[in-house]
């Protein structure tokens, strides 16, 4: 998420990292044995994914490759979205930025109320059949929404999720109540994203703002009354 965006925000101050630091944080990553890389279309508006395609080079072979697609990525009216013409193209895009024949877990990014997840999921399987995909997955989705997927999966013979990802940490625990136990019955895979809660539980901040004063939104929180709580993102709400 923090590859490229330097002159795009809000992503300039998420990272704007360039090739060089890229190349270096997936080289340590690899070098600690990490074999799975994440990204999402819309990470500096398809910079991080061109980035990753980059660095990566003969090193694909190496790691499991995991991207996303649903937020806008132009302007036109189709342009986002679950629809069939949206994942297909989507999902070229991908390949194209990430300079890869395939998707190793090709995730939704959010949940489409305009689009039937039987169409969204009969996309999804046409693609595994052609070998543009390996597995599909879920993010951010609430228990309903993921069992209406597994559901539709079930009943139309179509390629089922097998892992989620959702935000969890010490600061934010909400997917205990009936993610977790519904992942665990379903016998999904879950993907933790913003395990330190945005940086609070890193030290760099606190519930009166920033620690630190090259952090990124040094936001000031009043001393006096109750204190926010961590909202579902890991910011304070």
């Amino acid at each position: 998420m923090t590859f490229g965006g330097a002159q795009t925000p809000p992503w300039s101050v998420v990272g704007g990292l360039d090739d060089k630091a890229a190349d270096e944080l997936v080289g340590l990553a690899l070098d600690a044995g990490v074999n799975l890389i994440d990204t999402a279309d819309m990470y500096a508006a398809g910079e991080c994914e061109e980035i990753l395609g980059r660095v990566l080079g003969p090193r694909r072979g190496d790691v499991l490759l995991a991207t996303k697609l649903f937020a806008r990525m132009g302007t036109g009216p189709n342009d986002l979205g679950l629809s069939r013409l949206w994942v297909t193209r989507a999902l070229e895009d991908s390949l194209r930025r990430l300079r890869t024949d395939h998707i190793d877990l090709y995730q939704i990014h959010s949940f489409d109320p305009l689009t039937p997840v039987e169409e969204t999921l009969a996309a999804l399987d046409d693609a595994v059949r052609q070998g543009k995909i390996r597995y599909i997955g879920a993010s951010n989705l609430a228990a309903w929404q993921m069992m209406k997927f597994l559901g539709a999966s079930q009943v139309r013979g179509l390629e089922r999720f097998v892992s989620q990802q959702v935000y969890y940490s010490l600061a934010g625990r909400d997917i205990e109540r009936e993610i977790l136990p519904m992942a665990v019955d379903q016998k999904l895979a879950t993907l933790v994203w913003s395990p330190l809660a945005g940086g609070f539980l890193s030290g760099k901040f606190d519930r009166n703002g920033s620690s630190d004063e090259t952090a990124p939104c040094p936001r000031r929180v009043p001393a006096r009354g109750p204190q926010p709580r961590l909202g579902h993102r890991g910011r304070a709400a």
